[in-house]
């Protein structure tokens, strides 16, 4: 939501804004096609060990990335992603299925299974220095109980996290629930958005529709909490403008700017494409804390809602409140939990 959002200082007047209008953006949009097309056969690289800027929050990354290396079966990025599926990161959530803390352990097997990971003589289910390396320590317990199990054991683990470690081995491997693939999916997935990229991140083949989309809404006036529709007179804050853009080529994102941010991986400021949603806070080592987002169109510009009284229009990216960006996917974007 950008209500938050502070006015910047524009580099640029109406003239350069207007020369920034509908061709500069739709030669955007076929170049980003051409993008797509001349580097279709890359790919992303995997194995990455360590976490994506601020993607957790500065005051759990050590422990998440000390931890996360426990054993081979997880990395600091797929713990990262299981802790931010069950709770968002909070360590006083708590289910209905009275899962407790961080790491939404129940109380038998916090029972039996939660360790004193801060050492200091107690096992506090509610104290993230506990409950985080007890989650990699009963990562590992389950893939050292499904080792000799046929397939990948990151996979393996994460279906024993599901179903339990007695089908994957029953079934020699990932079981056919589809509740259970449907987990180890979305974790999987998820852990892209949690790694710092080893290689070049692809890119989307949506990006340009949600571009177009964008454009189209230039000038119009902000609204806090606007979703662009009838009854709001098409308007739109950051993150409904965001999440419009790409639900317009089929891509459904969260309402808020903080978890768009997990839509997908990270590229680098010098490896941002048109479409990358881009992102800004105060808080520049904590994702949970971003408070605005836009569109990248290229040239160091975005298109974005930025504040009350303000319209949507072009503003620079290069601010001192630069956070990073997202290349969003499809796979990325339906990873994330509906609440966190």
């Amino acid at each position: 939501m950008g209500d938050g959002w502070t006015m910047r200082k524009m580099w640029v007047g109406a003239g350069v804004a207007v020369a920034l209008g509908m061709g500069f953006v739709m030669l955007l949009v076929v170049g980003v096609y051409l993008v797509a097309g001349n580097l279709a056969g890359g790919g992303a690289g995997g194995g990455a060990k360590k976490l994506a800027k601020g993607s957790v929050p500065a005051v759990y990354q050590p422990i998440v990335q000390k931890w996360g290396n426990l054993c081979p079966a997880i990395n600091p990025a797929l713990l990262a992603a299981q802790l931010y599926q069950e709770s968002g990161f909070d360590p006083k959530a708590r289910s209905a299925a009275t899962a407790q803390g961080i790491a939404q352990f129940i109380p038998g097997t916090w029972a039996v299974h939660g360790v004193d990971g801060d050492g200091d003589g107690d096992r506090d289910v509610w104290d993230p220095e506990d409950a985080i390396p007890s989650a990699a320590s009963y990562d590992c317990s389950l893939a050292s109980y499904v080792k000799s199990v046929p397939g990948n054991p990151t996979e393996n683990m994460l279906a024993s996290y599901n179903a339990g470690p007695d089908a994957v081995i029953r079934y020699q491997g990932v079981p056919p629930y589809e509740e259970t693939r449907n987990y180890v999916k979305t974790i999987t997935t998820l852990e892209k958005s949690f790694a710092a990229p080893t290689t070049r991140v692809d890119p989307s083949e949506q990006a340009a529709g949600a571009i177009a989309y964008a454009q189209k809404k230039l000038g119009t006036l902000y609204l806090w909490g606007g979703n662009g529709t009838p009854e709001q007179g098409g308007r739109f804050d950051c993150s409904g403008l965001t999440k419009a853009a790409y639900e317009s080529v089929g891509i459904k994102l969260p309402r808020v700017a903080n978890d768009q941010y997990n839509a997908g991986p990270h590229p680098g400021r010098d490896e941002l494409l048109p479409g990358d949603l881009v992102f800004f806070s105060d808080d520049l080592t904590n994702s949970r804390a971003i408070r605005h987002v836009g569109i990248y169109v290229g040239g160091g510009y975005m298109i974005d809602a930025p504040r009350t009284g303000a319209v949507i229009r072009f503003d620079p990216i290069d601010t001192p409140d630069y956070f990073g960006a997202t290349r969003v996917t499809e796979d990325g974007a339906k990873a994330l939990p509906t609440t966190v």
